[in-house]
């Protein structure tokens, strides 16, 4: 996704592309849909710090599209999500069951919760509004500025790269992408796992 976003900013420029794709983008990816949202970002600070794009327009509109996206995603876990997994069929109670468990557990770490788990989770789980939004908005200008400003200060030598090497900077930067996805999942199944030894030694007592 991000050689994808790299070679369409780099052949296809323009402001549809530029602002209103990176809005889009991101919108996408905190609705739930996965990929678009973070790779067109990083390819957006990458060309901001080579002076092709203005860099505060494309924290703003990727805040905005992921504010939105945020709220869209969360209403569609209330209404849609949550109608799947109570509706009468098979296992009902086991899955009514679980949706209280699941919900009682959310709301005692409502605010992390909100931060690690996708927009809809949060909609199933009836996240407060009040608490909701503004954990939302600033969830999602944190990741704005943490990655657009990440890859604004050390993105330049990538399209270097791709303007020098051609398909030998693209297949650097795919390395790059690996990488980073990988330590980041590597993170993410530290922290589960702390979670469920916390959770069964609370159990134990």
């Amino acid at each position: 996704m991000l050689t994808f976003a790299v070679h369409l900013l780099h052949h296809v420029r323009g402001p549809a592309i530029d602002y209103v794709g990176v809005g889009l983008a991101a919108f996408a990816s905190w609705v739930g849909v996965p990929g678009p949202g973070e790779p067109l970002l990083i390819a957006a600070g990458i060309y901001a710090a080579k002076h092709k794009l203005d860099v505060s327009p494309v924290l703003l509109v990727a805040w905005a599209g992921a504010t939105a996206g945020g709220m869209v995603g969360w209403v569609v876990g209330l209404k849609a999500g949550r109608t799947v997994l109570t509706a009468p069929g098979p296992l009902r109670e086991m899955r009514l069951s679980a949706v209280t468990r699941g919900e009682a557990a959310f709301k005692r770490v409502q605010v992390i919760a909100i931060l690690l788990t996708p927009s809809w989770v949060a909609g199933i789980n009836r996240a407060s509004v009040r608490v909701y939004l503004p954990t939302n908005a600033a969830g999602a200008a944190l990741g704005a500025a943490a990655i657009g400003l990440g890859s604004f200060y050390g993105g330049p030598i990538v399209v270097d790269l791709v303007d020098d090497a051609g398909v030998l900077g693209l297949v650097l930067l795919g390395v790059l992408v690996v990488s980073v996805v990988g330590l980041e999942v590597a993170r993410r199944v530290r922290v589960r796992a702390r979670r469920r030894e916390a959770s069964g030694s609370r159990a134990g007592s």
